[in-house]
């Protein structure tokens, strides 16, 4: 059963309910009723799960999360709503990078270890009206930081006395921390966005929800084949997903590995899964590399409750969402509630997915 089952509205909402979801192109099998909204809030455009009404205009923060091994444990992962993994340099393995989506950042007290971001990244986050958060990164970035929609942090947040390199010793509080070891006090996301001047609440460049949320739990049905696993091609980070069948969830795993939240000793685990098919650019000898995710046309795999279909995917501009289609309808996507893990998988090596 799943872990995730929310108190149902009855009689005549579950009914509109349903009758919502199918013409959404929802295509399977309900399995749990309606989320109930009780007062006080809302239905996240992130998860498509009641959150604080309080947060409802407030914009999300992306953080760029090292994935090296030498950066495990990773912290607060599990806070995340959505989480990006992709090929962040053609170097070194092709090893990946996160970018985690958050909505209450007001609940961060250690999140990271933090490192640089790149060109795709600035569009992503601009998707969600996002204030993007990391530690530098190549010169490819600075046309993307000069233009008008980008709101971004860069270094400068907590360094913790780990035992590690300092390349791994950076993370992002919520509010200020004082290193109990050096002494040294360091600005967290409160301080830090009000001393910048950014907006916390959704700007003219919001175009709206990239997601559509069933209203109901549901197993894909129609053109779906099973989805026990999925082992993506980054060679570097061996990255996977397994379907738990107690939980209903992928749970994510890497370097052999699954993985784990240091700071709730849970293991990272996602409702959706996207698997994106996507080509790129290289800019240099260095590795350095920008994904073509300005694009008609892609393909791609939604998984959920141990089902996978085929869909279709397309952005048009930075700002611009992600379109996401059910290619057996032709319909718009329909995620289910909960939280998304997006793999953005390079094209030349595409056909190395394996979805078991």
């Amino acid at each position: 059963m799943k872990k995730k089952r929310f108190a149902g509205l009855i009689g005549l909402l579950t009914a509109a309910v349903l009758t919502a979801g199918a013409a959404a192109g929802i295509s399977g099998t309900v399995k749990s009723d309606a989320a109930e909204v009780t007062t006080g809030t809302y239905i996240s455009e992130l998860t498509g799960l009641p959150i604080s009404g309080a947060l409802k205009d407030q914009r999300p923060v992306a953080i760029m999360v090292d994935n090296e091994k030498f950066a495990l444990p990773h912290f607060g992962l599990n806070q995340a709503d959505i989480v990006y993994e992709m090929m962040n340099s053609t170097a070194n393995g092709r090893i990946t990078r996160l970018m985690a989506v958050v909505k209450d950042w007001g609940s961060i007290t250690q999140f990271g270890s933090i490192r640089s971001t790149r060109p795709t990244n600035f569009m992503l986050a601009a998707e969600y009206n996002a204030i993007l958060v990391h530690d530098g990164g190549p010169y490819y970035n600075n046309m993307y930081q000069r233009l008008p929609y980008t709101n971004n942090l860069s270094a400068g947040f907590a360094r913790y006395s780990n035992g590690k390199a300092s390349e791994f010793t950076e993370y992002v509080t919520y509010n200020s921390y004082t290193n109990p070891t050096t002494g040294r006090s360091y600005s967290g996301l409160a301080q830090r966005i009000a001393a910048a001047g950014f907006s916390t609440t959704y700007n003219q460049y919001y175009q709206g929800p990239n997601m559509v949320f069933a209203p109901t739990e549901y197993v894909l049905g129609e053109g779906s084949t099973v989805a026990n696993a999925v082992s993506l091609p980054f060679p570097h980070n061996s990255s996977k997903l397994n379907f738990n069948a107690t939980t209903g969830t992928y749970d994510y795993s890497e370097y052999n590995k699954p993985h784990v939240d240091a700071l709730t000793g849970a293991v990272t685990t996602f409702e959706n899964v996207l698997v994106l098919n996507c080509s790129f650019t290289q800019l240099d000898a260095n590795g350095y590399m920008v994904y073509n995710i300005l694009t008609p046309s892609s393909s791609g795999y939604y998984m959920a409750n141990g089902r996978c279909i085929p869909i279709t995917w397309s952005k048009a501009s930075d700002c611009g969402r992600t379109m996401y289609t059910n290619a057996v309808t032709g319909t718009p996507l329909v995620f289910n509630p909960g939280k998304t893990y997006i793999a953005i998988v390079p094209s030349d090596v595409w056909n190395k997915v394996v979805i078991q």
